[in-house]
């Protein structure tokens, strides 16, 4: 993929938001199922904690860390307009 980075989400913050996401999920997929609105919302609420959590791991450290933007350095003397045509 085009703008990919390696290693994009393998780390702890990102496993461990998206596991307690993907559990909520599965709770509340199986409470509206069984047409249980508490247990329903207590899955959703799960949901949005695994958001939580990752954001709080990735703000201790443990998440993808930030690589400085490239510098673009201009040249001394710039070409003429049409020259190398």
């Amino acid at each position: 993929m085009a703008g990919s980075s390696h290693g994009h989400g393998h780390t702890p913050a990102a496993w461990t938001g998206v596991i307690i996401a993907f559990i909520g999920f599965c709770v509340a997929g199986a409470f509206m199922v069984m047409a249980q609105p508490v247990g329903f919302w207590a899955g959703m609420v799960l949901t949005l904690l695994g958001g939580v959590v990752g954001g709080i791991m990735r703000a201790m450290g443990l998440g993808q860390p930030k690589q400085a933007a490239p510098v673009v350095r201009a040249s001394a003397s710039p070409e003429p307009a049409g020259a190398g045509r």
